[in-house]
């Protein structure tokens, strides 16, 4: 077997986080030794939810089982999904921003037994349905728990409670035509309808602006898309609420924002 020197394009700081949970969570529970001291598997986790190496590889590299490796992962991802934080906390920092921008991504997975709840129509694939909250700089600030890939994106953001949330805090939210019905805060462009007449000059210039704004959310998705574990999720789908948690936790950290 070959074996060749990698990196991980994160910070030190992500890893000592990272590093220190883990120590602290031995710590508590008195845990005896163990084949990784808590830096180890903490880059162990980082090597696979960043760089999306499987779990053979990395099990091959750390010179470890694969069910240790496994487990080790697990623990590591459970423990930062631990310190995300929930639509109401994050709503304390959404309703100081200028505006925020509201979108939703399909994260693909393996084809599951269970098929056609996640099987998303629009993309014409299986996936998992993510909502995500950006600001006016298209930084990430929140992503939602993970639905089926066939639940409409207006449907998981009313599911998750995102519309009233921000209609109650009074943040003006724009978002693309699949948000078309929420009303409240939420600002949508224009929509032809059909047997109607074509839309104004105004309604185009509108859309125009509306659209330039609204891009800078993909900056959120296409950020929440650079860990490689979620070019296609590989575990049961309902791990995904997980991983994409703590990969939420790991770049704030990162971005040393809404840390501490």
């Amino acid at each position: 077997m070959l074996s060749y020197p990698s990196t991980i394009a994160l910070s030190n700081r992500t890893l000592n986080y990272l590093a220190d949970r883990i120590r602290s969570y031995r710590n508590q529970r008195r845990s005896r030794w163990r084949r990784l001291n808590p830096g180890r598997q903490a880059l162990l986790a980082l090597a696979h939810l960043h760089n999306g190496d499987t779990y053979t590889r990395l099990a091959a590299g750390f010179e470890i089982g694969v069910s240790t490796a496994w487990r080790y992962v697990q623990e590591a991802m459970t423990l930062l999904a631990a310190a995300a934080d929930d639509l109401a906390t994050a709503m304390h920092r959404i309703r100081r921003l200028a505006y925020a921008i509201l979108d939703g991504t399909l994260i693909p997975i393996d084809r599951v037994a269970d098929q056609r709840p996640y099987y998303s129509g629009k993309h014409k694939r299986h996936g998992v349905n993510v909502q995500v909250i950006a600001d006016a700089a298209g930084r990430l600030v929140w992503v939602a728990p993970a639905l089926p890939g066939a639940v409409h994106d207006l449907t998981a953001a009313r599911a998750h409670g995102i519309i009233d949330a921000l209609t109650s805090a009074d943040v003006m939210t724009f978002a693309d035509k699949g948000y078309q019905g929420a009303h409240g805060s939420v600002r949508t462009p224009f929509k032809r309808r059909r047997f109607r007449p074509k839309l104004s000059r105004r309604q185009k210039t509108v859309n125009r602006a509306h659209a330039k704004i609204r891009a800078r959310g993909e900056r959120a998705i296409a950020t929440l898309k650079t860990w490689k574990i979620l070019a296609k999720l590989r575990c049961c789908p309902r791990r995904a609420t997980t991983i994409v948690q703590a990969i939420l936790v790991l770049h704030h950290v990162e971005a040393n924002r809404y840390t501490g």
